[in-house]
């Protein structure tokens, strides 16, 4: 399959997944019943106008992310430079987010409106190289078009575990709208199995999403060994788990959440050993062409 043919299908199924979740938040007003699927229509149409303009700006601030000047780092944003330019794509804005844990996530509705946020730990641990394979896959994610959708789905989601949270509340303080128990019922089932349904329908998206993104990544870099090598690195290196809501957890280059939290029996990121190995699998270039490559992509 062609990487054109695989583009192609990544972006259909990350829209389908904006639909899914979309029509999730209306079938959670429907099983309440009453006026409370108009409520909920009105709200879905909300979250993607949200989720639109604003996704970017609460991806970041849900991060605790705060604006990375080039004077603050000019090594790392002569990097990011030249893998833009590479892909031809804006200089995306830069942020850093507090944490140990070497991550990263792009997010944004467009190339021209994309930022990157990296962790301390990212930058701290992290060699050049490594750090610029892991530039070039949030930059793939940007050259893919699929960071809007990924933002759009990760405000729902997160609306929808806020709602299910809300619902759950309601059942410990009582109800009164005890003559209807079909709407109890479905309040119920809405509070258990909406958070549940949201990151299923990330699950089906986001695997193949980081898989294309790698991809694309080692076209960029010529090989896949800068970013196979930062992925097999950032494996060995146990740090404490980010605090950030799971709703935003897909949107990072890999899972930044506790090995432990139940949140990762539903991973949506496909297993680090198989992405190295399917990066490996691009092999690496001639001594001439990596020489050329490495010109090209030094960045400082």
């Amino acid at each position: 399959m062609s990487i054109i043919t695989t583009q192609l299908i990544t972006r259909l199924r990350t829209w389908a997944l904006v639909a899914g979740m979309t029509a999730l938040t209306v079938a959670i007003g429907a099983l309440i019943g009453g006026s409370f699927l108009w409520l909920f229509v009105a709200l879905a149409i909300l979250f993607n106008v949200v989720g639109y303009f604003l996704s970017d700006r609460i991806a970041l601030r849900l991060a605790h992310a705060r604006r990375l000047q080039v004077s603050d780092a000019p090594e790392l944003h002569g990097i990011v430079r030249t893998v833009a330019t590479r892909a031809r794509i804006p200089m995306p804005r830069l942020y850093v987010m507090p944490g140990e844990q070497p991550n990263a996530f792009a997010t944004g509705r467009g190339p021209r409106h994309a930022a990157i946020a990296l962790t301390e730990g990212m930058l701290t641990t992290l060699d050049p190289r490594h750090v610029r394979g892991v530039v070039a896959h949030e930059i793939a994610h940007i050259r893919n078009h699929d960071i809007l959708v990924s933002s759009i789905a990760a405000t729902i989601a997160g609306a929808i575990s806020a709602i299910a949270s809300v619902l759950q509340l309601s059942f410990l303080f009582g109800s009164d709208d005890e003559d209807s128990p079909l709407g109890l019922l479905g309040s119920l089932a809405a509070a258990i199995l909406a958070p549940v349904a949201a990151t299923l329908l990330q699950l089906g998206v986001s695997r193949q999403r980081e898989y294309l993104a790698d991809a694309t990544a080692a076209g960029l870099l010529g090989s896949g060994e800068p970013l196979a090598d930062a992925l097999a690195e950032i494996e060995q290196i146990h740090a404490p788990a980010l605090e950030i809501s799971p709703a935003t957890a897909p949107m990072y280059i890999v899972n930044p959440l506790s090995r432990g939290n139940v949140a990762t029996l539903f991973s949506t990121h496909p297993p680090i050993r198989e992405r190295i190995r399917r990066l490996r699998a691009y092999g690496v270039p001639s001594p001439s062409k990596r020489t050329a490559a490495s010109a090209r992509l030094s960045g400082v």
